[in-house]
C-alpha cells in the first residue's frame, strides 16, 4: 500500500513518459541513433527527480483543496502518507536533480534550474491563477523533449521544437479541462482558473480547440518535414491518427455536450498522450 502511495505522489507513471520524451529527443538530436547512455541515465534521473519532487510538494500544498474536491487519486487525501511524507520527498529529490543535471552539460543545468524554479514558484504562487500555471504545465509537458536534444546536441533541431509544441498544446487542453472538473472546489478557494472568466462551457471549447490544434500539427511532419524520418513515415502517421482520433472525440463533445464525462476524458487524454508518445518514438526511429 504505500509502494502504492509514493508512486501515486510521485506521478511515477508521468516519469515513464518523460523518459519516452527525453529519449526521442536526444535520438533525434543525435542524427537516429540510441545517444551516450550515461548521458541518457543522467537525463532521465534529472527529469524523474524534479518531476517527482515538485509532485510531493504541489500535494503538499493542495491538500486542503484536494480534500474538497474529493481528489481520492491522491495518497494524502486517501491519508495513505503523512504530509510532512510528501515535504520530506521535495526536501530529497528536487536539489538531487538539479545537482545531477550539472553532470550531463551546462545548457541542461540551466534548463533543469529554471524548470525546477519556476515548478517551485508554480506550486507555491501561480496554483492560485490557474488561468497563467495551466500554460506552466503544458510547458513541462513540452520541455522533456528538448531537454533531452540538448543532452546530446547544442542546437535543438526543428522538428523537436514541432514535437515538443504539440506536447505543449495537448497539455494545455488536458489542464483546461481539468480545471473544469475542479471548478466548484477551486472557487471556494479562491483559485482563478479559465472557467471563472469564460463560464464552463467555453472553458470546455477552449480546451478542445487546443487539441484540435495538437492534431492538425501532428500530420505536419509526416506531409512537410522532408529529410527526417518523420516525412512519408506511415506507421508514425498509423499511431499518431489513433491518438487523434481519440483527441477529436473528445473535442466535439467537448465542444457540443453540456455535460461531458470530463473524468473519463482525464484518463483518455493521458491514453491518447501516451499513444502519441509511441508515435514520436517510432516516426524517430523507423524511416519508411
Amino acid at each position: 500500500m504505500k509502494l502504492k502511495a509514493l508512486w501515486d505522489l510521485m506521478r511515477l507513471d508521468h516519469g515513464i513518459m518523460l523518459f519516452v520524451a527525453i529519449l526521442i529527443g536526444s535520438v533525434i538530436a543525435s542524427g537516429g541513433i540510441i545517444p551516450d547512455l550515461i548521458k541518457l541515465i543522467l537525463s532521465f534521473l534529472t527529469a524523474l527527480f524534479l518531476e517527482a519532487s515538485t509532485f510531493a510538494l504541489n500535494d503538499y500544498i493542495d491538500l486542503e483543496i484536494d480534500v474538497k474536491n474529493k481528489r481520492n487519486d491522491r495518497p494524502l487525501v486517501r491519508e495513505d502518507l503523512k504530509p510532512g511524507a510528501a515535504l520530506a520527498i521535495f526536501y530529497a529529490l528536487f536539489p538531487l536533480g538539479v545537482i545531477v543535471s550539472f553532470f550531463v552539460n551546462l545548457q541542461c543545468f540551466a534548463i533543469a534550474l529554471v524548470t525546477g524554479l519556476f515548478s517551485i514558484f508554480y506550486d507555491l504562487k501561480l496554483k492560485k491563477v490557474k488561468a497563467i500555471g495551466n500554460f506552466y504545465i503544458a510547458y513541462i509537458m513540452a520541455v522533456p523533449f528538448l531537454f533531452g536534444a540538448s543532452a546530446v546536441s547544442p542546437f535543438i533541431p526543428y522538428v523537436v521544437w514541432l514535437l515538443a509544441s504539440i506536447a505543449f498544446l495537448a497539455g494545455a487542453g488536458r489542464e483546461i479541462m481539468k480545471d473544469v472538473m475542479d471548478f466548484e472546489g477551486d472557487k471556494t478557494q479562491g483559485v482563478k482558473s479559465l472557467p471563472l472568466y469564460l463560464g464552463v462551457r467555453n472553458a470546455c471549447r477552449v480546451a478542445a480547440l487546443f487539441y484540435v490544434v495538437a492534431v492538425v500539427m501532428s500530420f505536419v511532419p509526416f506531409f512537410l518535414l522532408s529529410g527526417t524520418t518523420y516525412h512519408g513515415n506511415l506507421p508514425y502517421l498509423f499511431i499518431v491518427g489513433l491518438a487523434d482520433a481519440m483527441f477529436l472525440t473528445m473535442s466535439v463533445a467537448l465542444m457540443v455536450k453540456a455535460k461531458p464525462p470530463l473524468s473519463l476524458y482525464r484518463k483518455m487524454t493521458l491514453i491518447a498522450m501516451a499513444v502519441g508518445l509511441l508515435a514520436f518514438m517510432v516516426g524517430a526511429f523507423t524511416s519508411w
